[in-house]
């Protein structure tokens, strides 16, 4: 395992060996009307790019216990404006595709949910630009510190894999369920540690 520019890392490699399972909103059972698919990929980040010019957004997280349900608050990078989400996202035979839905809250509504038992997350989130595509960076605090991951979400789960990956989407963990945000929300940081170390390694690397 290494520590590299302040990040959580190993040496490893792109991992296609297990190609996400495709799926279709109309094909899940018990979907609300008003549900949308999110299409995701999502990789570990080795070497994280230079991000100290880049605007990044503030995401506190609360995985409400015993239930589907996150509640976020987002603010922007100068403090001056924030927005407030419910989330659900429905089970999913597929790791790239869930059927998800938000509520916009008002910061009273944000508030009084937030005094429900929950597990809480906190990140920064950058977008950047790599060819034609935009990827989410998240650079983990807290307990968490030290760990990056990037995410990129496309229209279809088919376009999801006619792209060019970044040199820094190091490892893909898309179908590794530890690196959803409800399973980093519960995990102590030698968990994270330990979890990390088995990430495949790239050839010929020490």
């Amino acid at each position: 395992m290494l520590v590299t520019n302040g990040t959580l890392g190993c040496a490893s490699t792109l991992d296609f060996r297990q190609p996400p399972v495709r799926t279709e909103l109309s094909k899940m059972p018990h979907v609300p009307k008003y549900a949308h698919l999110e299409n995701e990929r999502r990789f570990f980040v080795e070497h994280c790019p230079d991000l100290s010019s880049v605007p990044f957004r503030l995401i506190n997280d609360i995985y409400v216990e015993g239930t589907r349900l996150r509640l976020r608050a987002i603010t922007s990078s100068d403090g001056s404006s924030t927005e407030f989400k419910l989330c659900k996202k429905y089970p999913s035979d597929s790791a790239t595709s869930s059927p998800i839905v938000n509520v916009y809250l008002t910061e009273d509504e944000h508030r009084l949910l937030s005094r429900l038992p929950g597990r809480a997350l906190h990140k920064r989130r950058y977008r950047l630009d790599f060819g034609e595509v935009t990827f989410a960076i998240d650079v983990f605090q807290g307990e968490l510190e030290g760990l990056t991951l990037c995410e990129v979400e496309s229209p279809s789960p088919k376009e999801l894999l006619n792209f060019t990956l970044p040199p820094w989407a190091a490892v893909e963990v898309t179908n590794d369920p530890f690196f959803t945000g409800g399973k980093l929300s519960g995990v102590t940081r030698g968990e994270l540690v330990q979890r990390i170390s088995m990430l495949p390694r790239r050839r010929g690397a020490m």
